[in-house]
């Protein structure tokens, strides 16, 4: 892999730290608390990785992964998997100095019905912001989170 730019790596230096965010999994009979805490460090070679853990009233999801930018491809790449058995990898869309990674991915519920699971992760004027969205293709139910974190 080919060096990747000083300013590149300085924007995604700049995300380095801890970070905290709440907001509300709507959808469902009432909206639910969601509160998650994200760890963002430096990781090998052109990498930052991120490691977070979100709270629900029965449940609790965990999120890693890596950001880097790939200097050859010259964009931005994020991976994440999850404790849900969610793995995705998404090319970094950049406008400005706005990133954003969408993650899809399909899924199979525990009775076996297929489920659509998203994420959205948006890095902006130094804020990191999470959109989650889960959705069970038997009922049609979606359920969203959008939780913007601070440090």
């Amino acid at each position: 892999m080919a060096q990747a730019g000083v300013r590149e790596l300085d924007l995604l230096s700049s995300y380095i730290g801890d970070w905290r965010g709440e907001g509300a999994l709507v959808g469902g009979d009432q909206p639910e608390p969601f509160r998650c805490r994200l760890s963002v460090a430096q990781g090998n070679l052109l990498k930052i990785n991120y490691t977070g853990r979100c709270s629900l009233v029965n449940a609790t999801l965990s999120i890693s992964g890596t950001i880097a930018y790939n200097d050859d491809a010259g964009r931005y790449e994020a991976a994440m998997s999850s404790n849900a058995g969610y793995t995705g990898l998404a090319i970094g869309r950049q406008s400005g100095g706005r990133i954003s990674f969408d993650l899809r991915e399909q899924q199979k519920d525990r009775a076996g019905g297929d489920v659509r699971i998203g994420a959205r992760i948006l890095l902006v004027d130094d804020r990191i912001t999470v959109d989650f969205e889960v959705e069970f293709n038997n009922s049609g139910d979606v359920l969203t989170a959008s939780v913007p974190f601070d440090r």
